[in-house]
């Protein structure tokens, strides 16, 4: 028993050695939601703060994870007023439940560059099971700023969840729909090896 447990290890920490972390470049990536307001009309928002990386020992990164936080007081709905109540206990209650964070468990290839991406969404507290269609575009290598090559990666996630499911705002979606519809997009880059 002993015997096998070694190479076991050892795969272990060289498939760990071998992962590459892409870090989300903030000035060209969105976190973002739609939701219908009186079943009339949509209302965007998104989160201003938010960090996401992507980490995966395959080069083509078909065993992709995705991590993502975003800063609920960075709300933005573009009213402040509106905002604010989002902020509140009646919606995200954010002094209490200041994060929504995702973690991947899953990310599989459906067809070309699409993907079903499957995960953790914690958010006010709760955490639940989501499936998120994905759109992987690269990896491509690019001269970047100051003439050094990059190598870049760029995902656009789409999926709808229930905000009751997770415990924002009441039920009863005449005001403001339950659904609610998710929408990232980002643009990431391969970090050099530590």
């Amino acid at each position: 028993m002993k015997f096998l447990l070694i190479p076991v290890a050892a795969l272990l920490s060289l498939s760990a050695a071998n992962a590459q972390t892409w870090t989300v470049d903030k000035s060209h990536s969105r976190v973002g939601f739609t939701v219908t307001h009186l079943l009339l009309s949509e209302v965007d928002g998104n989160f201003k703060t938010f960090d996401a990386k992507i980490t995966s020992a395959k080069e083509d990164l078909s065993d992709a994870v995705i991590e993502l936080t975003a800063d609920v007081n960075s709300i933005n709905t573009d009213s402040e007023r509106r905002d604010g109540h989002l902020k509140s206990p009646d919606w995200f209650d954010a002094a209490k439940f200041p994060t929504v964070t995702f973690k991947s468990t899953s990310f599989k290839k459906v067809e070309g560059k699409k993907y079903k991406l499957m995960g953790d969404l914690t958010m006010h507290g709760v955490t639940k099971p989501v499936t998120l269609d994905a759109v992987l575009t690269g990896p491509v290598k690019m001269k970047g700023m100051g003439g050094k090559e990059q190598e870049k990666v760029g995902m656009k996630l789409n999926g709808t969840i229930k905000r009751t499911d997770f415990g924002v705002g009441s039920s009863g979606g005449a005001t403001v729909s339950e659904e609610v519809e998710l929408k990232a997009a980002g643009e990431f880059a391969k970090q050099a090896a530590q």
